[in-house]
This record gives structure tokens, sequence and C-alpha cells, in this order.
């Protein structure tokens, strides 16, 4: 059984073309700007069986054309990884090309394994900077760096991803720091810059969860254009997400 979150069908945002988006639930990560907070708890979503996501799979590829497919999102899906196996397997045997959206900081032999079953992996860096990661995330960046070095090691083509979050993870010199290790990765196919948006803020207060961003406001025009042309001084494909 997987353990499902929610579902997106014809998605835009999670990969290539129009996508069937599996929200799973459970994340080891607390981002402080979470848009998603009630995936994090691993006791919460629906046990599904593997089948009936093929199912929905299946019945959606006449849709997906020649770019889009299913993502697995979440939370992190890489906490699932031994269950999604063999519904990875399934899918690649009926011609539905998969995205994984990770934040990478998960590595054990069903990751690996996973990993190399999965067409595009969207790589989400939160911050590079160590420190600033650990108070962004509550957790250390180090795996999803290796993670990242083992994509390139591999070829196996992926995204990056990053939420410009201003005052937190807009800092110019961990930006260059990343460009400069990362930048010459051939695997890395294009850079999103994901603004960032408050969109969730109802679900804390919901949940009795104190919000701790409340005072960042989002991105202006100017500050994501800045961004934008950063990152371009590393890698060839940038777009504002």
């Amino acid at each position: 059984m997987i353990n499902v979150h929610s579902y997106e069908s014809m998605g835009t945002f999670d990969g290539p073309g129009l996508r069937l988006v599996v929200f799973l639930q459970g994340c080891p990560f607390r981002c402080l700007y979470c848009a998603n907070p009630d995936t994090i708890d691993v006791k919460g979503g629906t046990p599904t069986p593997a089948g009936e996501i093929l199912q929905m799979a299946v019945s959606q590829k006449a849709f997906f054309g020649k770019k889009g497919g299913i993502t697995f999102s979440g939370g992190e899906p890489t906490l699932q990884a031994e269950a999604l196996i063999p519904l990875f397997k399934d899918l690649k045997a009926n011609g539905i090309h998969i995205c994984l959206d990770t934040n990478g900081g998960i590595w054990n032999d069903k990751v690996e394994e996973l990993l190399s079953l999965t067409d595009l992996v969207l790589l989400d860096i939160k911050e590079f900077n160590p420190e600033r990661h650990r108070t962004l995330t509550g957790r250390s960046n180090e795996q999803t760096l290796r993670t990242a070095a083992w994509l390139e090691q591999q070829g196996h083509p992926f995204w990056l991803r990053y939420v410009l979050v201003p005052g937190y993870s807009d800092f110019e010199e961990d930006i260059r720091s990343m460009g400069e290790q990362l930048g010459k990765y051939q695997s890395i196919q294009r850079v999103e810059i994901l603004p960032y948006h408050r969109l969730g803020v109802h679900k804390y207060e919901a949940m009795g969860w104190d919000y701790q961003l409340k005072e960042v406001v989002e991105n202006t025009p100017a500050q994501l254009e800045r961004a934008e042309k950063l990152f371009k001084e590393y890698f060839p494909t940038v777009v504002v997400n």
C-alpha cells in the first residue's frame, strides 16, 4: 500500500507536459514555508493499492502526449521508496514517463533503485549554505548535495528547483557557491526558480500551527529578475516558475 495525500490531474508545474501528480504523505524536512504542512505527518494520508494508481495513470495516458506522464511529490516520496518500486516498474512497462519530486535528503538501497527507475528527478535544493539550510528546513543539506552528485555520476537527468525566500534563501553568495559547484553538471537540464508564496498559511491556522514566516513578503519582480540573472551565469536554462 502507498500512503497518498491527494492527486492533481492535468498538472503543469511538476515536470514536462501534462501530468498526473500524486502527492504522498510524510516528510522528514520541516521547511518554514511549506505550502502543504498537512503532508508532513507520516500518519496521515490514505493507504492506496499501487494498482489503483497505475490504473489512474493508464486511464489518463491519452492526455499526457509525448512529454507528459506521472509525477510523485509530497511530502517526500522517497520515504515510501520500497512500496513505490514495483509501481514504477509497472508504469514503465506501460510506457508512462515518471518524475520524482524529492528533497534528496534520504538515501538507502531502495531510494537508489527508485531513482534509477525514474525518468526525470525534480531535485529541490532549499539552500546551499549548510547553516541556513538547517534554519530553513531543520535538517542538513549534505545528503541532498550527495544525491545531486550521484545523479550527475549516473548521467541521470534532473531539474534543480530552488524556492527563493526573501531573507532566507536569496543570498547572492550562496547562489554563487551553488553555481560554482553544480553549474558544471551535465545532467541538470534546467533550473526552476520557484517564487515564495503564502498560499498554505490558512492550513497552518486550520491545524493550529504557528506560521513562522509571517513577516516575509512575496518576491518582487526585481528580486526574481535578479535571481534569474544570477543563476544564468552558471546554468544554461533557467526559468521562473
